[in-house]
Protein backbone atom coordinates (compact mmCIF):
# COMPACT_ATOMS: atom_id res chain seq x y z
CA UNK A 1 0.00 0.00 0.00
CA UNK A 2 1.34 3.43 -0.91
CA UNK A 3 2.20 5.83 1.87
CA UNK A 4 -0.45 8.52 2.51
CA UNK A 5 1.98 11.35 1.67
CA UNK A 6 2.69 9.84 -1.75
CA UNK A 7 -0.74 10.88 -3.06
CA UNK A 8 -0.61 13.45 -5.83
CA UNK A 9 -3.81 15.06 -7.13
CA UNK A 10 -2.43 15.18 -10.70
CA UNK A 11 -0.30 12.73 -12.64
CA UNK A 12 2.72 14.04 -14.60
CA UNK A 13 0.77 13.44 -17.82
CA UNK A 14 -2.20 15.47 -16.55
CA UNK A 15 0.01 18.44 -15.62
CA UNK A 16 1.67 18.33 -19.03
CA UNK A 17 -1.81 18.61 -20.51
CA UNK A 18 -2.73 21.47 -18.13
CA UNK A 19 0.30 23.77 -18.41
CA UNK A 20 0.09 24.69 -22.13
CA UNK A 21 -3.54 25.75 -21.64
CA UNK A 22 -2.93 27.84 -18.52
CA UNK A 23 -3.12 31.46 -19.65
CA UNK A 24 -2.95 32.92 -16.14
CA UNK A 25 -0.92 32.24 -12.98
CA UNK A 26 -2.14 29.35 -10.86
CA UNK A 27 -1.12 27.60 -7.65
CA UNK A 28 -0.70 23.83 -7.41
CA UNK A 29 -1.53 22.36 -3.99
CA UNK A 30 -0.46 19.01 -2.53
CA UNK A 31 1.95 18.21 -5.37
CA UNK A 32 5.18 18.28 -3.36
CA UNK A 33 4.39 16.04 -0.39
CA UNK A 34 7.35 13.74 0.13
CA UNK A 35 9.86 16.02 -1.60
CA UNK A 36 13.07 16.21 0.51
CA UNK A 37 13.45 19.86 -0.51
CA UNK A 38 10.67 20.77 1.93
CA UNK A 39 13.23 20.28 4.71
CA UNK A 40 15.54 22.90 3.18
CA UNK A 41 15.07 25.59 5.81
CA UNK A 42 17.74 28.27 6.10
CA UNK A 43 19.06 26.52 9.21
CA UNK A 44 19.24 23.14 7.44
CA UNK A 45 20.97 24.65 4.41
CA UNK A 46 23.40 26.42 6.72
CA UNK A 47 24.44 23.04 8.11
CA UNK A 48 24.76 21.58 4.61
CA UNK A 49 26.85 24.44 3.22
CA UNK A 50 28.90 24.98 6.37
CA UNK A 51 31.41 27.83 5.80
CA UNK A 52 30.66 28.32 2.10
CA UNK A 53 30.42 32.05 1.28
CA UNK A 54 27.32 33.27 -0.54
CA UNK A 55 26.71 36.69 -2.04
CA UNK A 56 23.81 38.60 -0.49
CA UNK A 57 22.13 41.65 -2.01
CA UNK A 58 20.92 44.27 0.46
CA UNK A 59 18.35 47.04 0.32
CA UNK A 60 16.82 49.60 2.64
CA UNK A 61 13.35 49.16 4.06
CA UNK A 62 12.04 52.48 2.83
CA UNK A 63 9.56 53.84 0.32
CA UNK A 64 11.22 55.73 -2.53
CA UNK A 65 8.62 55.51 -5.32
CA UNK A 66 11.36 54.00 -7.49
CA UNK A 67 12.40 50.36 -8.02
CA UNK A 68 15.63 49.27 -6.37
CA UNK A 69 17.54 47.58 -9.17
CA UNK A 70 20.35 45.12 -8.55
CA UNK A 71 22.88 47.59 -9.93
CA UNK A 72 22.02 49.99 -7.09
CA UNK A 73 22.37 47.55 -4.18
CA UNK A 74 25.26 46.94 -1.78
CA UNK A 75 26.49 43.34 -1.55
CA UNK A 76 28.18 41.25 1.13
CA UNK A 77 29.83 37.83 1.13
CA UNK A 78 28.62 35.77 4.08
CA UNK A 79 27.74 32.25 5.17
CA UNK A 80 24.16 31.18 5.73
CA UNK A 81 25.04 30.91 9.42
CA UNK A 82 25.88 34.64 9.41
CA UNK A 83 22.56 35.35 7.69
CA UNK A 84 20.50 33.27 10.14
CA UNK A 85 22.21 34.92 13.12
CA UNK A 86 21.56 38.36 11.63
CA UNK A 87 17.84 37.66 11.08
CA UNK A 88 17.53 36.44 14.67
CA UNK A 89 19.49 39.34 16.19
CA UNK A 90 21.89 36.90 17.79
CA UNK A 91 24.97 38.07 19.67
CA UNK A 92 28.03 38.76 17.54
CA UNK A 93 26.21 40.05 14.45
CA UNK A 94 27.49 43.55 15.22
CA UNK A 95 30.93 42.31 14.15
CA UNK A 96 30.08 40.03 11.23
CA UNK A 97 29.61 40.75 7.50
CA UNK A 98 26.17 42.27 8.17
CA UNK A 99 27.43 44.58 10.92
CA UNK A 100 27.00 47.74 8.81
CA UNK A 101 23.40 46.88 7.97
CA UNK A 102 20.95 46.98 10.93
CA UNK A 103 18.19 44.45 10.39
CA UNK A 104 15.61 47.06 11.35
CA UNK A 105 16.68 49.17 8.36
CA UNK A 106 17.83 46.62 5.76
CA UNK A 107 16.79 43.37 4.13
CA UNK A 108 19.17 40.79 2.62
CA UNK A 109 18.62 38.43 -0.30
CA UNK A 110 20.66 35.50 -1.62
CA UNK A 111 18.80 35.41 -4.92
CA UNK A 112 19.15 33.42 -8.11
CA UNK A 113 21.69 30.94 -6.68
CA UNK A 114 22.15 27.93 -8.95
CA UNK A 115 21.70 24.77 -6.90
CA UNK A 116 24.09 22.94 -9.24
CA UNK A 117 26.87 25.36 -8.22
CA UNK A 118 25.97 25.60 -4.53
CA UNK A 119 25.99 21.83 -4.10
CA UNK A 120 28.44 20.80 -6.80
CA UNK A 121 30.20 18.58 -4.24
CA UNK A 122 26.91 17.24 -2.86
CA UNK A 123 25.04 16.06 -5.99
CA UNK A 124 22.67 14.00 -3.86
CA UNK A 125 20.99 17.32 -2.94
CA UNK A 126 19.74 17.64 -6.51
CA UNK A 127 17.31 14.77 -5.94
CA UNK A 128 15.49 16.78 -3.28
CA UNK A 129 13.59 18.61 -6.04
CA UNK A 130 11.33 16.37 -8.14
CA UNK A 131 10.02 18.32 -11.11
CA UNK A 132 9.41 14.94 -12.73
CA UNK A 133 6.15 14.92 -10.73
CA UNK A 134 5.12 17.81 -12.99
CA UNK A 135 5.94 15.82 -16.11
CA UNK A 136 9.48 17.13 -16.67
CA UNK A 137 11.32 13.83 -16.59
CA UNK A 138 14.91 14.10 -15.46
CA UNK A 139 14.56 17.68 -14.21
CA UNK A 140 15.48 18.20 -10.57
CA UNK A 141 17.47 20.61 -8.43
CA UNK A 142 20.30 20.67 -10.94
CA UNK A 143 18.14 22.82 -13.22
CA UNK A 144 16.77 25.01 -10.43
CA UNK A 145 17.74 28.12 -8.50
CA UNK A 146 17.57 28.82 -4.77
CA UNK A 147 16.28 32.07 -3.22
CA UNK A 148 16.85 32.89 0.46
CA UNK A 149 15.66 36.22 1.81
CA UNK A 150 14.84 38.21 4.91
CA UNK A 151 11.55 40.01 5.47
CA UNK A 152 11.18 42.81 2.90
CA UNK A 153 13.62 41.27 0.40
CA UNK A 154 12.26 41.79 -3.08
CA UNK A 155 12.83 41.42 -6.80
CA UNK A 156 12.00 44.45 -8.99
CA UNK A 157 9.00 44.04 -11.26
CA UNK A 158 10.05 42.35 -14.49
CA UNK A 159 9.07 39.80 -17.10
CA UNK A 160 11.14 36.85 -18.29
CA UNK A 161 11.92 36.86 -21.99
CA UNK A 162 11.91 33.08 -22.31
CA UNK A 163 9.65 30.34 -21.05
CA UNK A 164 7.58 30.07 -17.89
CA UNK A 165 8.37 29.52 -14.22
CA UNK A 166 7.51 26.90 -11.62
CA UNK A 167 8.20 28.21 -8.11
CA UNK A 168 8.12 26.06 -4.97
CA UNK A 169 7.83 27.82 -1.63
CA UNK A 170 9.84 25.97 1.03
CA UNK A 171 10.06 28.20 4.12
CA UNK A 172 8.07 31.31 5.02
CA UNK A 173 5.76 33.13 2.63
CA UNK A 174 6.32 35.26 -0.44
CA UNK A 175 3.86 37.65 -1.98
CA UNK A 176 3.74 37.75 -5.77
CA UNK A 177 2.29 40.76 -7.62
CA UNK A 178 1.63 39.64 -11.20
CA UNK A 179 0.53 41.62 -14.25
CA UNK A 180 -0.61 40.13 -17.58
CA UNK A 181 1.39 40.72 -20.80
CA UNK A 182 -1.30 43.17 -21.94
CA UNK A 183 -0.15 45.53 -19.16
CA UNK A 184 3.32 45.94 -20.67
CA UNK A 185 2.49 49.42 -21.95
CA UNK A 186 1.28 50.41 -18.46
CA UNK A 187 4.47 49.19 -16.76
CA UNK A 188 6.93 51.36 -18.71
CA UNK A 189 9.39 48.64 -19.76
CA UNK A 190 13.13 49.34 -19.72
CA UNK A 191 16.27 47.36 -20.58
CA UNK A 192 18.50 49.33 -18.20
CA UNK A 193 19.77 47.59 -16.18
CA UNK A 194 20.39 45.11 -18.97
CA UNK A 195 19.87 41.40 -18.49
CA UNK A 196 19.38 39.13 -21.47
CA UNK A 197 16.46 37.19 -20.03
CA UNK A 198 14.59 40.03 -18.27
CA UNK A 199 12.67 43.18 -19.11
CA UNK A 200 12.28 45.48 -16.10
CA UNK A 201 9.54 47.96 -15.20
CA UNK A 202 10.44 51.54 -14.31
CA UNK A 203 7.53 51.62 -11.85
CA UNK A 204 7.66 50.86 -8.14
CA UNK A 205 4.46 48.82 -8.29
CA UNK A 206 3.79 49.09 -4.54
CA UNK A 207 4.38 52.85 -4.33
CA UNK A 208 4.03 54.18 -7.89
CA UNK A 209 4.96 57.70 -8.90
CA UNK A 210 1.84 58.45 -10.92
CA UNK A 211 3.12 61.84 -11.97
CA UNK A 212 5.88 60.13 -13.95
CA UNK A 213 3.97 56.96 -14.84
CA UNK A 214 0.28 57.86 -15.20
CA UNK A 215 -0.58 54.85 -17.40
CA UNK A 216 0.15 52.56 -14.47
CA UNK A 217 -3.29 53.46 -13.12
CA UNK A 218 -4.74 51.18 -15.80
CA UNK A 219 -2.64 48.16 -14.73
CA UNK A 220 -4.26 45.23 -12.93
CA UNK A 221 -2.27 43.37 -10.27
CA UNK A 222 -2.98 39.73 -9.53
CA UNK A 223 -1.63 39.09 -6.03
CA UNK A 224 -0.91 35.75 -4.39
CA UNK A 225 0.74 34.96 -1.06
CA UNK A 226 2.54 31.67 -1.63
CA UNK A 227 2.61 29.25 1.31
CA UNK A 228 5.19 26.50 2.03
CA UNK A 229 4.65 23.42 -0.12
CA UNK A 230 2.71 25.29 -2.80
CA UNK A 231 3.94 25.65 -6.39
CA UNK A 232 3.16 28.77 -8.40
CA UNK A 233 2.99 28.58 -12.18
CA UNK A 234 3.94 31.87 -13.87
CA UNK A 235 3.06 31.86 -17.59
CA UNK A 236 5.38 33.28 -20.19
CA UNK A 237 5.66 37.09 -20.29
CA UNK A 238 3.67 37.71 -17.12
CA UNK A 239 5.21 40.56 -15.15
CA UNK A 240 6.00 39.85 -11.50
CA UNK A 241 7.22 41.67 -8.40
CA UNK A 242 8.12 39.38 -5.49
CA UNK A 243 8.53 40.27 -1.81
CA UNK A 244 9.38 38.18 1.26
CA UNK A 245 6.66 38.38 3.90
CA UNK A 246 8.23 36.49 6.80
CA UNK A 247 11.50 36.85 8.73
CA UNK A 248 13.17 34.20 6.54
CA UNK A 249 11.96 32.77 3.23
CA UNK A 250 13.34 29.97 1.09
CA UNK A 251 12.05 29.11 -2.39
CA UNK A 252 13.13 27.08 -5.40
CA UNK A 253 12.55 28.31 -8.95
CA UNK A 254 12.79 26.38 -12.19
CA UNK A 255 12.57 28.19 -15.51
CA UNK A 256 11.04 25.94 -18.18
CA UNK A 257 10.62 26.46 -21.90
CA UNK A 258 7.53 24.52 -22.92
CA UNK A 259 8.40 25.01 -26.58
CA UNK A 260 11.37 26.62 -28.31
CA UNK A 261 10.60 30.27 -29.04
CA UNK A 262 13.05 31.17 -31.79
CA UNK A 263 11.45 34.57 -32.41
CA UNK A 264 12.07 35.53 -28.79
CA UNK A 265 15.72 34.55 -29.19
CA UNK A 266 16.04 36.77 -32.27
CA UNK A 267 14.39 39.64 -30.38
CA UNK A 268 16.82 39.25 -27.47
CA UNK A 269 19.79 39.07 -29.83
CA UNK A 270 18.73 42.32 -31.50
CA UNK A 271 18.14 43.99 -28.13
CA UNK A 272 21.54 42.93 -26.83
CA UNK A 273 23.32 44.25 -29.93
CA UNK A 274 21.59 47.65 -29.67
CA UNK A 275 22.02 48.05 -25.90
CA UNK A 276 25.68 47.04 -25.86
CA UNK A 277 26.51 49.22 -28.89
CA UNK A 278 25.02 52.36 -27.30
CA UNK A 279 26.09 51.76 -23.70
CA UNK A 280 29.70 51.03 -24.65
CA UNK A 281 29.93 54.37 -26.45
CA UNK A 282 31.57 57.02 -24.19
CA UNK A 283 29.50 60.11 -23.44
CA UNK A 284 28.84 62.42 -20.49
CA UNK A 285 25.45 60.88 -19.72
CA UNK A 286 26.58 57.29 -20.28
CA UNK A 287 28.44 56.53 -17.06
CA UNK A 288 25.79 54.59 -15.12
CA UNK A 289 26.18 51.00 -13.94
CA UNK A 290 23.94 49.49 -16.61
CA UNK A 291 24.86 45.78 -16.71
CA UNK A 292 22.97 43.61 -14.25
CA UNK A 293 25.24 41.58 -11.93
CA UNK A 294 23.63 38.38 -13.25
CA UNK A 295 25.30 38.99 -16.64
CA UNK A 296 28.82 37.62 -17.07
CA UNK A 297 30.18 40.55 -19.04
CA UNK A 298 29.82 42.82 -22.05
CA UNK A 299 30.16 41.06 -25.40
CA UNK A 300 31.82 42.80 -28.34
CA UNK A 301 29.74 44.07 -31.24
CA UNK A 302 31.14 41.29 -33.43
CA UNK A 303 30.06 38.66 -30.91
CA UNK A 304 26.60 40.19 -30.63
CA UNK A 305 26.15 40.25 -34.40
CA UNK A 306 27.23 36.63 -34.55
CA UNK A 307 24.53 35.91 -31.95
CA UNK A 308 21.98 37.75 -34.12
CA UNK A 309 22.94 35.69 -37.18
CA UNK A 310 22.78 32.40 -35.30
CA UNK A 311 19.37 33.25 -33.83
CA UNK A 312 17.93 34.29 -37.21
CA UNK A 313 19.26 31.18 -38.92
CA UNK A 314 17.84 28.90 -36.25
CA UNK A 315 14.45 30.62 -36.49
CA UNK A 316 14.32 30.38 -40.30
CA UNK A 317 15.42 26.74 -40.31
CA UNK A 318 12.83 25.84 -37.71
CA UNK A 319 10.10 27.58 -39.71
CA UNK A 320 11.13 25.70 -42.84
CA UNK A 321 11.07 22.45 -40.86
CA UNK A 322 7.55 23.19 -39.63
CA UNK A 323 6.41 24.00 -43.18
CA UNK A 324 7.91 20.72 -44.41
CA UNK A 325 6.12 18.86 -41.62
CA UNK A 326 2.81 20.54 -42.44
CA UNK A 327 3.27 19.69 -46.13
CA UNK A 328 3.85 16.04 -45.30
CA UNK A 329 0.78 16.11 -43.08
CA UNK A 330 -1.30 17.57 -45.93
CA UNK A 331 -0.04 14.80 -48.24
CA UNK A 332 -0.98 12.18 -45.65
CA UNK A 333 -4.43 13.73 -45.38
CA UNK A 334 -5.00 13.13 -49.11
CA UNK A 335 -4.72 9.37 -48.69
CA UNK A 336 -7.91 7.26 -49.04
CA UNK A 337 -10.00 7.43 -45.89
CA UNK A 338 -12.19 4.86 -44.23
CA UNK A 339 -15.92 5.50 -44.22
CA UNK A 340 -18.74 4.03 -42.20
CA UNK A 341 -21.94 2.40 -43.52
CA UNK A 342 -23.48 5.86 -44.05
CA UNK A 343 -20.51 7.10 -46.06
CA UNK A 344 -19.20 9.34 -43.27
CA UNK A 345 -15.45 9.56 -42.66
CA UNK A 346 -14.43 7.50 -39.67
CA UNK A 347 -12.47 9.40 -37.03
CA UNK A 348 -9.51 7.84 -35.31
CA UNK A 349 -9.41 7.71 -31.53
CA UNK A 350 -6.79 10.50 -31.59
CA UNK A 351 -9.05 12.74 -33.64
CA UNK A 352 -11.96 12.17 -31.31
CA UNK A 353 -9.81 12.88 -28.26
CA UNK A 354 -8.37 16.09 -29.76
CA UNK A 355 -11.83 17.32 -30.73
CA UNK A 356 -13.03 17.23 -27.10
CA UNK A 357 -12.53 20.66 -25.47
CA UNK A 358 -10.05 20.51 -22.60
CA UNK A 359 -11.23 22.01 -19.33
CA UNK A 360 -8.54 22.94 -16.80
CA UNK A 361 -9.42 21.10 -13.55
CA UNK A 362 -9.48 24.08 -11.19
CA UNK A 363 -10.44 23.15 -7.67
CA UNK A 364 -8.88 22.51 -4.26
CA UNK A 365 -5.62 21.27 -5.81
CA UNK A 366 -5.23 23.91 -8.53
CA UNK A 367 -6.22 27.49 -7.75
CA UNK A 368 -6.15 30.23 -10.41
CA UNK A 369 -4.96 33.71 -9.49
CA UNK A 370 -8.13 35.58 -10.42
CA UNK A 371 -9.51 39.07 -10.40
CA UNK A 372 -11.73 40.22 -7.54
CA UNK A 373 -15.02 39.59 -9.26
CA UNK A 374 -14.01 35.92 -9.54
CA UNK A 375 -12.78 35.52 -5.96
CA UNK A 376 -14.62 34.52 -2.82
CA UNK A 377 -15.08 36.54 0.39
CA UNK A 378 -13.58 33.68 2.39
CA UNK A 379 -10.24 34.12 0.65
CA UNK A 380 -9.94 37.75 1.71
CA UNK A 381 -10.69 36.83 5.33
CA UNK A 382 -8.06 34.10 5.29
CA UNK A 383 -5.41 36.39 3.85
CA UNK A 384 -6.06 39.03 6.52
CA UNK A 385 -4.93 36.51 9.11
CA UNK A 386 -1.46 36.38 7.53
CA UNK A 387 -0.97 40.08 6.89
CA UNK A 388 1.36 42.52 8.59
CA UNK A 389 -0.18 45.39 10.54
CA UNK A 390 0.50 47.82 7.71
CA UNK A 391 -1.07 45.49 5.15
CA UNK A 392 -4.11 45.03 7.39
CA UNK A 393 -4.64 48.77 7.57
CA UNK A 394 -4.41 48.95 3.78
CA UNK A 395 -6.98 46.20 3.40
CA UNK A 396 -9.36 47.79 5.88
CA UNK A 397 -9.12 51.00 3.88
CA UNK A 398 -9.77 48.97 0.72
CA UNK A 399 -12.84 47.42 2.32
CA UNK A 400 -14.23 50.88 3.08
CA UNK A 401 -13.62 51.95 -0.53
CA UNK A 402 -15.28 48.79 -1.78
CA UNK A 403 -18.28 49.52 0.43
CA UNK A 404 -18.47 52.95 -1.19
CA UNK A 405 -18.45 51.33 -4.60
CA UNK A 406 -14.79 51.90 -5.44
CA UNK A 407 -12.95 48.97 -7.04
CA UNK A 408 -9.84 47.77 -5.24
CA UNK A 409 -8.62 44.40 -4.03
CA UNK A 410 -6.37 43.30 -1.21
CA UNK A 411 -3.37 40.98 -1.66
CA UNK A 412 -4.42 37.37 -1.49
CA UNK A 413 -4.48 34.16 -3.42
CA UNK A 414 -7.23 35.00 -5.89
CA UNK A 415 -7.46 38.77 -6.02
CA UNK A 416 -6.33 41.64 -8.15
CA UNK A 417 -6.56 45.39 -7.74
CA UNK A 418 -6.39 48.46 -9.87
CA UNK A 419 -3.41 50.58 -8.95
CA UNK A 420 -3.49 53.77 -6.89
CA UNK A 421 -5.52 56.57 -8.38
CA UNK A 422 -3.99 59.87 -9.42
CA UNK A 423 -5.85 61.77 -6.68
CA UNK A 424 -4.28 59.48 -4.04
CA UNK A 425 -0.68 60.36 -4.81
CA UNK A 426 1.56 60.88 -1.83
CA UNK A 427 4.55 63.17 -1.94
CA UNK A 428 3.84 64.43 -5.46
CA UNK A 429 2.63 67.91 -6.27
CA UNK A 430 2.57 70.28 -9.20
CA UNK A 431 5.57 72.03 -7.69
CA UNK A 432 7.66 68.92 -8.31
CA UNK A 433 6.62 68.74 -11.95
CA UNK A 434 9.31 69.44 -14.53
CA UNK A 435 8.39 70.56 -18.03
CA UNK A 436 9.46 67.76 -20.43
CA UNK A 437 10.39 70.40 -23.02
CA UNK A 438 13.28 71.49 -20.81
CA UNK A 439 14.41 67.96 -19.88
CA UNK A 440 17.39 66.70 -21.93
CA UNK A 441 17.04 63.37 -23.70
CA UNK A 442 19.61 60.92 -22.38
CA UNK A 443 21.14 57.80 -23.87
CA UNK A 444 18.89 55.72 -21.63
CA UNK A 445 15.81 57.63 -22.83
CA UNK A 446 16.81 56.83 -26.40
CA UNK A 447 17.41 53.19 -25.52
CA UNK A 448 14.03 52.86 -23.80
CA UNK A 449 12.43 53.81 -27.11
CA UNK A 450 14.72 51.80 -29.40
CA UNK A 451 14.44 48.55 -27.44
CA UNK A 452 10.81 48.90 -26.34
CA UNK A 453 9.19 45.45 -26.77
CA UNK A 454 6.85 46.75 -29.48
CA UNK A 455 9.73 48.27 -31.46
CA UNK A 456 11.88 45.18 -31.12
CA UNK A 457 8.96 43.00 -32.26
CA UNK A 458 8.65 45.10 -35.42
CA UNK A 459 12.41 45.03 -36.07
CA UNK A 460 12.49 41.26 -35.55
CA UNK A 461 9.66 40.80 -38.06
CA UNK A 462 11.43 42.96 -40.64
CA UNK A 463 14.73 41.18 -40.07
CA UNK A 464 13.20 37.74 -40.55
CA UNK A 465 11.35 38.88 -43.67
CA UNK A 466 14.55 40.35 -45.10
CA UNK A 467 16.52 37.20 -44.35
CA UNK A 468 13.92 34.97 -46.05
CA UNK A 469 13.56 37.28 -49.07
CA UNK A 470 9.93 38.17 -48.29
CA UNK A 471 10.57 41.85 -47.62
CA UNK A 472 9.91 42.78 -51.25
CA UNK A 473 6.34 41.51 -51.14
CA UNK A 474 5.31 42.19 -47.58
CA UNK A 475 4.86 45.50 -45.83
CA UNK A 476 6.07 46.02 -42.26
CA UNK A 477 3.53 46.10 -39.50
CA UNK A 478 2.73 49.52 -38.11
CA UNK A 479 3.53 50.17 -34.45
Amino acid sequence: MAAPDSFKPFSPEEIQRILPDLQQPAVFMNMTCGWPVLHWTAEHLSDCLSDKLIRFRLGRKEETNMPLFETQCPYVEATLAHFVSWTQDQAGTDEGPFSEYPRSEYWAYADYKYIAMLFQHQPSMFEGVKWSDFGFEGRNGRESTLWIGAEGANTPCHLDSYGCNLVLQVQGRKRWHLFPPEDTVNLYPTRIPYEESSVFSQVDVLHPDLMRFPAFQAARAHVVTLQPGQVLYVPRHWWHYVESVDAVTVSVNSWIELEVDDVARVSEAVTKAVVCALKRTPSDDNTDDWLNPTEEGVASHGENMQYVNLAVRACVQRRRGLCHRDLNQDMRDTRPVKRDSRGQIRKSNDSVRDSVPFSIPFGPHLTPVLCQQESSPETSTKDLEFSSDAAQRTKLTSAVRLHRGEYECSPDLTQCRPCDRADERSGNSSEDYEDPAHTPITTNDLLDCLVHPDVIACVTKLLLERHTGNHRTSAPSQL
